[in-house]
């Protein structure tokens, strides 16, 4: 007969008190704050728990900090202590949980208030001022690293290899194209010491799965719109559902559940029309971009779309998927800023040919990291 005795930590406890053989789980333990250099990297789809973990980390630190001198230096490294806590967030995602105090860390059912201990940032730079100011906190939480420049997972690395200091990461690995987020989540999980991975239900309402992913659609009126392949990389915006057609809204699904229309045409058609412009014939993108624009149902997307989801059960949530608006807008943006196919100057052409919603795309460009003013004069 096999052994199938249950050997998991804390089966002889509970063994101990007369239960009978079980499967025992680990379930969340208290932090460790006495393991110096971690870089800790919390990942998971949106809702999955990722800043609720951080807040849990939050919590403990206060506990632990009420402990007595002898705990204390088991958490420090020279001035730092690791039970002493920081939370920075991205400068761009002011929009997010705009509804809590400027201090908060916030997730979906709550949030913990941080004190001074809390800062916005941009870029790296921003990052390694907010180390020196703070030389005694051992332990930073940076929501959303995925934001920021790619030189953000060395700064960390570097300085907890060098002080002893303690990172926690809550980010999306995955963006909603179930891709790398972008090279900075690559490098995360290059010098992570630790990876936590979180799931949630699916939230498809026919669902029980895990979700590993992260969804993106639209709501208008009545109808899911899943978002576009090409759509803009970085959306800054609130937590709450939104119905619109500009707004996007994201859920954790399967893969099953995972719609994500638009990336045989984004491959197959966008790509080498923007390759083709780049090399002199805009023409052939600027009739697809006014096709987008003015007759979507004359685009070569709806055709791809067409063809290729037209007799499958899920047929009517594919299509739904060209309803949102500034299609054109997005797939200009993805050839500019993503592929670097077009130079600014044509950029500015196009939009300007095209009489496109230059406001949307100044504010997406500057999300991406690619600013954009289309009021500057331009030699057309």
């Amino acid at each position: 007969m096999p052994n199938t005795e249950n050997t998991t930590p804390g089966a002889d406890f509970l063994k101990s008190l007369g239960f009978p053989t079980l499967d025992v789980h680990e379930s969340f333990t208290h932090f460790d704050f006495t393991t110096p250099g971690r870089r800790v990297l919390v990942i998971g789809p949106m809702g999955s728990g990722k800043t609720e973990f951080a807040a849990r980390v939050w919590r403990d630190a206060a506990v632990a900090r009420k402990k007595s001198d002898r705990v204390k230096a088991m958490t420090s490294t020279g001035l730092l202590d690791r039970r002493n806590i920081f939370f920075i967030r991205s400068g761009i995602d002011g929009g997010r949980f705009s509804e809590y105090p400027d201090d908060a860390l916030p997730y979906r059912s709550g949030y913990v208030r941080c004190g001074g201990n809390i800062a916005r940032i941009n870029d790296s730079f921003g990052f390694e001022e907010v180390l020196r100011d703070n030389p005694e906190v051992g332990t930073f939480i940076i929501d959303e690293a995925s934001f920021f420049d790619e030189r953000l997972a060395y700064v960390a690395r570097n300085y907890a290899i060098e002080k002893g200091c303690m990172f926690v990461f809550p980010t999306l690995i995955l963006n909603f194209r179930r891709e790398f987020f972008n090279s900075t989540a690559r490098l995360m999980l290059d010098i992570a010491t630790d990876v936590i991975p979180l799931t949630a239900y699916c939230e498809h309402p026919d669902c029980m799965a895990s979700a590993f992913y992260t969804y993106r659609y639209y709501q208008v009126g009545e109808d899911e719109c899943p978002a576009l392949y090409f759509d803009p990389l970085i959306v800054v915006g609130g937590d709450r559902v939104k119905n619109s057609d500009l707004e996007p809204n994201y859920a954790a699904r399967c893969e099953e559940h995972h719609f994500l229309p638009g990336k045989e045409y984004t491959f197959f058609t966008l790509k080498p029309l923007g390759e083709e412009a780049g090399r002199g014939n805009p023409a052939p993108l600027r009739n697809e971009l006014a096709a987008l624009l003015e007759k979507p149902e004359k685009s070569q997307l709806f055709d791809n779309l067409s063809r290729r989801y037209g007799d499958t059960e899920d047929a009517a949530i594919y299509l739904n998927s060209m309803k949102p608006s500034h299609i054109a807008e997005k797939a200009l943006s993805y050839l500019f800023c993503e592929q670097n196919l077009l130079g600014e100057s044509l950029l500015v052409r196009m939009v300007t040919d095209l009489r496109l919603d230059t406001a949307y795309l100044e504010k997406v460009l500057l999300e991406n990291r690619h600013p954009v003013s289309f009021s500057q004069p331009y030699l057309l």
